[in-house]
C-alpha cells in the first residue's frame, strides 16, 4: 500500500535515508526540513534529484518543529495536496557533547524543545487528521541512549531523547482506541553516516570546559569518542535504520511492533526495553485497560 509520510528532521542523517528509502519502496514521502531556500536549499535540489532520478515521489516541505505556525503551515499543505496523512515519523533531533556543568540551563531547554517539544507540535498538527481517519502510523526515532549504557558528556542528550522516549511510550496508549499504530525505533550509537556526532552542540561555559580539561578529566572527551569507536562494529551502516523504518511501515497494519532496535554496539537497552515495556503491559492488564496494547483492526474500520 501506498503511503503519505511526513518524516521530520529529514536534511540530514536517519531522516534523509529514511525519506529516500521510503519513497523508493513507493510511498509518497514529504522530508520536512527548515530553510528550505536557505542552507538547506542544496538538500531540497538533492530531494528534486533523487525523486528524477528513481522516479519515486520525494518531496520537501518547509518545516521548522521548534515553531508551529511552521508545522502547521507544513501539515495544512501536506493535507491541501493528498487529503490524507498515513504516517508520521517523528526524527527531528539534536545532540549537544561536553561535561554536563558546562551547559547552561537555556541551553538545555532549547535542547529539550528540539528533542521533545517539537514531538508535541508536529502531534498537535496531525493527530487530529490520524484520528479522524481511525487508522495511522506514529513512528518514533528513540535512542538507545534511554534505556541502555551511558557514556558521560552526553546527559543533556540523553535526557531529552529518555523524555521523547516516555512521550511515546504514552501516546501509544492514548492513540490505540483511534485506531493509530505507535512504533518506536532506537536505533544504537552510529559514528559514521549520521552527522550527529560532527554537529554536536558544545556547551556555552568554556570557564567550566576549561577546568574540567585542567583536571581529572584532561582528554576525557577524546576518550569517549575512542570508546564508542571502539565499540561500533566496522561494518555498521546508517542505513539500517532506514531499511528498519520501511520493514515497519510496510508491514500489515495490526501487525507492527511496538519497539525495534538497531544497536550494532549492544549497549544493552533491547534487555532494558524489554523488561520495561513488559512491567508496563503487565500493569495495564492488571487495571483492566489491556487493549491499550495493540490496536483493533475491527475497530479502526469503523
Amino acid at each position: 500500500m501506498k503511503n503519505v509520510i511526513i518524516i521530520t528532521g529529514a536534511s540530514s542523517g536517519f531522516g534523509s535515508l529514511a525519506s529516500h528509502a521510503l519513497a523508493r519502496a513507493g510511498h509518497t514521502v514529504y522530508a520536512g526540513m527548515r530553510e528550505t531556500t536557505g542552507r538547506n536549499a542544496p538538500q531540497v535540489e538533492e530531494a528534486n534529484r533523487f525523486s528524477k532520478e528513481y522516479s519515486v515521489d520525494l518531496r520537501t516541505v518547509e518545516m521548522d518543529v521548534s515553531n508551529q505556525p511552521s508545522v502547521d503551515a507544513a501539515i495544512k499543505a501536506i493535507i491541501d495536496q493528498q487529503s490524507r496523512i498515513d504516517v508520521l515519523i517523528h526524527n527531528a533531533g539534536h545532540m549537544v557533547f561536553g561535561p554536563a556543568e558546562a551547559f547552561t540551563p537555556e541551553q538545555l531547554a532549547e535542547l529539550y524543545d528540539i528533542n521533545v517539544l517539537s514531538t508535541q507540535r508536529v502531534n498537535r498538527a496531525v493527530l487530529p487528521y490520524l484520528r479522524r481517519q481511525r487508522k495511522g502510523l506514529v513512528l518514533w526515532v528513540s535512542s538507545s541512549s534511554s534505556a541502555g549504557g551511558t557514556p558521560p558528556y552526553l546527559a543533556p542528550y540523553f535526557a531529552s531523547k529518555a523524555g521523547m522516549d516516555a512521550m511515546a511510550v504514552v501516546y501509544a496508549r492514548e492513540l490505540v482506541r483511534w485506531g493509530v499504530e505507535t512504533t518506536i525505533v532506537v536505533p544504537g550509537a552510529f559514528t559514521g553516516g549520521t552527522n550527529h556526532f560532527a554537529h554536536s552542540g558544545r556547551p556555552a561555559d568554556t570557564t567550566v570546559v576549561a577546568e574540567y580539561e585542567a583536571g581529572p578529566y584532561k582528554g576525557f572527551a577524546d576518550d569517549v569518542m575512542k570508546g564508542f569507536a571502539s565499540i561500533v562494529p566496522p561494518d555498521a551502516d546508517a542505513t539500517a535504520v532506514a531499511d528498519a523504518i520501511v520493514k515497519i511501515v510496510d508491514t500489515p497494519f495490526g501487525k507492527r511492533p511496538f519497539r525495534v532496535h538497531v544497536d550494532p554496539t549492544e549497549d544493552g537497552a533491547e534487555v532494558t526495553n524489554m523488561v520495561m515495556d513488559r512491567v508496563r503491559a503487565e500493569l495495564l492488564r492488571r487495571i483492566g485497560l489491556g487493549d491499550l496494547l495493540q490496536v483493533s483492526i475491527k475497530k479502526s474500520s469503523g
